[in-house]
């Protein structure tokens, strides 16, 4: 009987330990899993993310999940949804024309990086002096055109105007776009805030065509359709003879200047992982990323070590470029503002005289 009871309790002893080292396998796996930061960005950072994220994961030994969420609008509009809930760590893609709208809708937390010294002061100050979000490339907002279909381009924001362009000109939402909606701030900042009103009343009677996004307006209507216009970067026409060998594309210098986008990133407020994605935000400043921007990004890399490939002469030259942009906190008081009287005129139908006459009310 002793034997039989000493026999029973060995066998629980013993599936006791197995299951206790059984436990402690998962358990030692689970923590061996390496920590995944999660990224939101709009949907054509995933060339970039595919070309350096590895660096990042290889140096850190993390995992890096990509989330794409349409254009730059989209995700703004996701992560503002998310607020009580953040599903990301870290945002890519808000520019200085959305800047305003995220840092008032209280999704970012700020951080500024220990490398900062490595972006010019001039780009902080444009983007966000604040760092909520951190600068990571810029470009210009430009109007390329297709050599097949145009002989003479506009040269400036009246000739697109003109009755020799109606209807074929096309431009991104700004409700949706970054490049939309800094296209709008672009406006602004040449017309005025009692003017840029009357300039869309007559882009709006000129049949100007509106996509949701860049891509639509981009492959869709520009390179598909055959429109000769479309809104886009002064680097747009590098790219194109980059991947496709097209040298049909052309970008213009704007004789009242070109609109500066600055792209920054950010971590999303109240992350579980904040000293990830604070390694994060400063490695995107590093050449590992820094070097991927000029043929991932088709924008400028913020850190002046990288060097521009050859094909960058096929955009229009820096040199060329007047830059024009508007103060953050002029933009912050009142982007909400310009996005309603936009759609006043452009979707409802109202002239600037009664949009005007309401801001009085």
């Amino acid at each position: 009987m002793r034997s039989k009871t000493l026999a029973i309790l060995l066998v629980f002893v013993l599936a006791f330990s197995l299951g206790c080292i059984g436990s402690g396998g998962e358990k030692t796996a689970t923590s061996s899993r390496p920590e995944t930061l999660v990224v939101y960005s709009y949907d054509s950072f995933e060339y970039i993310a595919g070309a350096a994220f590895p660096k990042f994961e290889e140096k850190y030994g993390v995992k890096v999940k990509l989330i794409t969420v349409g254009d730059a609008g989209q995700l703004l509009n996701r992560l503002i949804l998310e607020r009580d809930n953040p599903q990301a760590d870290v945002v890519i893609g808000i520019d200085n024309s959305l800047a305003a709208k995220a840092i008032k809708a209280g999704i970012l937390e700020p951080y500024k990086p220990a490398n900062i010294d490595l972006v010019p002061e001039w780009l902080i100050e444009k983007l966000d002096p604040t760092y909520h979000l951190i600068p990571y490339d810029y470009g210009y907002i430009a109007i390329n055109y297709r050599l097949d279909r145009v002989s003479g381009p506009p040269k400036s924001l009246e000739d697109l105007t003109r009755p020799e362009w109606k209807g074929k000109l096309v431009i991104e939402d700004p409700r949706t776009s970054s490049p939309g909606a800094a296209f709008l701030l672009w406006t602004i900042a040449v017309y005025g805030d009692d003017g840029y009103l009357d300039y869309w009343e007559k882009l709006r009677e000129n049949g100007v065509v509106i996509t949701e996004g860049w891509s639509d307006a981009w492959y869709g209507k520009f390179m598909k359709e055959g429109y000769p216009l479309v809104l886009s970067y002064s680097t747009s026409p590098a790219a194109t003879v980059y991947y496709e060998n097209n040298t049909n594309i052309r970008a213009v210098a704007f004789g009242e200047g070109n609109y500066l986008q600055v792209e920054g990133a950010g971590i999303v407020k109240g992350t579980k992982k904040k000293a990830l994605a604070q390694k994060f935000i400063e490695w995107l400043l590093t050449e590992d990323f820094q070097g991927e921007v000029p043929t991932n990004q088709w924008m400028y890399p913020v850190n002046p070590a990288v060097k521009l490939p050859d094909v960058y002469r096929y955009a229009v030259p820096l040199e060329d470029i007047k830059p024009v942009s508007l103060d953050p906190e002029y933009v912050r008081g009142n982007f909400d503002r310009w996005i309603r009287e936009w759609v006043q005129l452009m979707v409802q139908g109202k002239s600037p005289e009664e949009i005007k006459a309401s801001r009085k009310g």
